[in-house]
Order: C-alpha cells, then structure tokens, then sequence
C-alpha cells in the first residue's frame, strides 16, 4: 500500500536514469533487499512506475529499501530526501518524544529513523537544518523524570500486523538482534578512531533506518524484544554521539531521548544511565552545568546496586565534568574521588557492558583535567593530563588529539608559551586525520586563548598549521 498521489516524483526518475536502472531492475532489488531481512515483498515495473509516475510512497521499510538499491548501484549512501521520498514536512517535534506507551515509542523511535539525516554535518542542507539552534536541555526533563520512575517496561512482546502491498510481517530471532549488536560494534570502534563524521560513522543513521526500524515494526517475543530493544538503543545512542561530535545537537538530542526511552523497554538500566550520561555530558558541553549534574545523578541513582563499579566510576566521573563547569570545585573533587574510588574497585572478572570498552585510568585523567581546567587549576591539569597521554593509542585518536589540547592550555595558562604551542601542533595534527567538529572547537579555543600572543613566531606558525583544519567543514 502506497501513501497518496503526490504528482510526478522526478527526482526518483532522474536518480534512477543516472544510476541506470530500470523500473523492473529496482523493484527486483528492492525485493531481494526486503528478502535478505525476512521480508516478503512482491514489487514490480508497475509499482516502481507509480512511484515515479504518480509520486505514489510506499509504506514500511520500503522507502529505505529503495534508497539502499540505488545506493548500491552508485557506490554511495542516497537520502531520501534525493529521491523524493523522504516526508515534506516533517514535525519539528519528532524523535523529542518519550512515550509511555511500548507502541508509541517504536513508533516514536522509527519515524525518527526515517527522517533525512543528510544535514548532519554542518552546511549540508537537510532536515537537521530547519531545526538548526533547537536545542533545548529542557527538552531532557520529561524523559529523565519518567525513566527514574519506571526504568523497565512490564512487556514489550509484539504480533505485529500484516500491511497491504508488504507481505508478512518480519519474525524477529536473536540472530537478527547479534547483528545490530555487531554494528555497534563496528560503529564505536570507527568513531573513536576516526571522528564522528567520517563516512564509516555516518552508516549508522542508515543501519537504523534499514536495519533496525523494519526489527522493531516486527513481530517477536518478550525475550527478544528486550535484546532488540538494548541492541536499538546502543545504535541510537552512537548516532546520537556522533552527531554531538560532528556539531549537530539538536540531532543528537532526539537520538538521545530515543535511545533512553529504549533502553526502558530493554529492561536496560546501566545502559540506561549511559545515555542520561551521554545526555549530561552534552549539556555541560553547551554550557548547562546544573543540568548536567541533574542528568549524571539521575543516572547514578538508579544504578545503585546494579551497575558495576567501572560503570559507576564512569557516572561519577560525568558528574564531576557538569560540577566542574557549574564552578563548583567542592563538588567536583568529591565527585572525582568517588569516581577514583569505584574505579579501584573494578576487576577484569567483572560483567561490564561492551560499551564501556573505552573506560580506564587514562579517560578518568583526561576527564579529570577538563574539569581542572574549566576550574582554572593548570598544575592539576597538567598533573592528570601526563598521566592521560602516558598511554597514547591507534584505537582511540579523537580522545588523544582532545587530550594534547587541554594539555596546550594547561601549559598557556601556567606561562609555557612553548610547550603550549608544541602541543597545540601535535593536536593539530591528530585533528587533521579525523573528522570532528568537536576537536576542531578545541583547537579554536586554544587559538583564541593564544591570541595575545599573535605575533610570537611560534603562535603564527601553529595559526598557518591549523589554517587547513578550520577551512574544512566537519
């Protein structure tokens, strides 16, 4: 079943006319597509011609599905919005949702899947531009309040109903989730080396759209739905991050919401928390400290007892991060204490969740000297920023480059006109390999600490280093 006439799509024409193929050609693709993800779909040359003919938009993962057909052809990601297919007007209100209903929040989840992300990096059109400056950390009140009241769903079993046009519903089995899982894998690990907008990162949008939604509109049981759930909200939350390292909040903001709101219906509560800490870092990042700390301790308090003490160490530590930039230094040692302290009381025999891969002593120190420098403290800085490069790694780049930059400003403010600049020069250089609007903000910031210093021959020669970097868009 298709949704109403729309007159002539010629952008599907046109695209379709470029990557040469016929209406029998896509609507064979689209079906073998759909037949790959258990999916039974019967398209032909006469449902394609509609499409274009008529502006005629199938339902479901259909829409999806004949962007990842062309996709293929051409040898790149196609939007929807390319090939006409994507919604005209979307709700400025989608994905901030947090239903309490387990329907509505896959409905929530997937109608924010299927927008066109191909806004996300900054000056690239796309639906992430017409909602451009709509962060708003208030926007994370409801869903924080209603996850600390009930952060587990009682069911969330689904017989999902056959729609007309699309065959039978897809049966969802934990082999199905293993794949998800095994995505966010892949995700975190290119994110981590090679920045939140690089091309490798970028397929995580699309794997929600083609992947995960047509799993969650699915039928399966309790059990599997919970995996399914867990393995979702991994995914959304990671384009979430992405798109908060690559400038665009308020995409990230409803990746997040949609991620917490999940990862209740996983019965996930440590995952859970990883996302309200993911939340609070954004906030303090945009200079909402107070609400920060709100979000970091309502992941704490409900991971009393159930987390482990990695995971608790690393709460904590986001709490000291939003202390730090609210200026209250009282608050934020404490928080780093007990971050220290849980920390020493991880054992490698412990269950800790695969997404905390990237959680050690040299993250708590790289964290610890971002708050001792938003406290103005540079010994302390450079104390814990030794400590954070003493172990410089391949695996996690962005964090490194983040790192020497704190280090140039620590080494600025304590009147090591030199060292800062050698440091700033190494980060730019790490910068220059990824993409990563938040690094490239770091350097910036480092420039314009070092602006009375301009004329010194060492800051013009860091500023015509960087020059390259702050030319290139994220």
């Amino acid at each position: 079943m298709s949704r109403e006439q729309r007159g002539p799509n010629e952008k599907l024409g046109a695209v379709l006319a470029l990557a040469g193929i016929s209406n029998a050609g896509l609507a064979r693709r689209v079906n073998d597509l759909g037949a790959q993800r258990g999916l039974t779909l019967r398209y032909d040359k006469t449902s394609v011609a509609r499409w274009v003919s008529k502006g005629m938009v199938p339902q479901g993962a259909a829409p999806h599905l004949i962007a990842a057909a062309i996709g293929q052809k051409l040898g790149r990601p196609v939007p929807l919005h390319e090939i006409g297919l994507a919604d005209a007007d979307p709700a400025p209100e989608v994905g901030l949702a947090f239903p309490r209903d387990v329907g509505q929040a896959v409905k929530s989840a997937t109608e924010l899947y299927r927008l066109d992300l191909a806004g996300r990096r900054a000056g690239s059109g796309g639906i992430w531009q017409s909602l451009a400056g709509s962060f708003a950390v208030s926007a994370y009140a409801t869903p924080a309040s209603r996850w600390l009241i009930t952060p587990a769903d009682s069911s969330v079993a689904r017989d999902a109903v056959p729609s007309e046009g699309a065959g039978a519903p897809l049966k969802v089995g934990h082999s199905d989730v293993q794949k998800l899982r095994e995505a966010a894998e892949d995700a975190r690990r290119w994110d981590s080396k090679y920045g939140g907008g690089d091309w490798r990162s970028s397929m995580v949008p699309e794997c929600l759209r083609v992947e995960a939604a047509p799993l969650l509109l699915g039928s399966y049981s309790d059990e599997v739905g919970r995996a399914l759930f867990g393995a979702s909200a991994e995914l959304t939350r990671l384009a979430g991050w992405m798109a908060f390292d690559t400038g665009q909040q308020e995409a990230a903001q409803r990746y997040y919401i949609q991620a917490l709101r999940l990862a209740r219906a996983a019965a996930d509560v440590p995952l859970g928390g990883y996302v309200l800490a993911s939340m609070s870092l954004q906030a303090t990042y945009r200079g909402f400290g107070d609400e920060g700390v709100d979000l970091a301790q309502a992941a704490l308090e409900r991971n009393r007892g159930l987390a482990t003490a990695r995971t608790m160490s690393f709460f904590r530590l986001v709490e000291a991060r939003a202390h730090a930039r609210a200026s209250d230094a009282q608050a934020a040692g404490a928080a780093l204490k007990a971050s220290e302290g849980w920390l020493e009381r991880a054992r490698d025999g412990d269950n800790d969740p695969s997404w905390l891969g990237f959680y050690g002593y040299d993250r708590f120190a790289a964290d610890a000297a971002e708050c001792y420098r938003d406290l103005k403290a540079p010994r302390q800085v450079r104390r814990f920023t030794e400590q954070a490069l003493s172990k410089p790694t391949e695996e996690f780049v962005r964090s490194h480059g983040l790192r020497l930059v704190v280090s140039a400003v620590a080494e600025l403010e304590s009147g090591n006109l030199d060292a800062a600049c050698e440091q700033g020069v190494r980060a730019v250089e790490v910068a220059g390999r990824i993409s990563s609007a938040r690094t490239t903000e770091y350097v910036k910031d480092l420039l314009h600490r070092l602006e009375p210093y301009g004329d010194e021959p060492q800051v013009v020669e860091l500023r015509e280093r960087a020059r390259p970097l702050l030319m290139t868009p994220a």
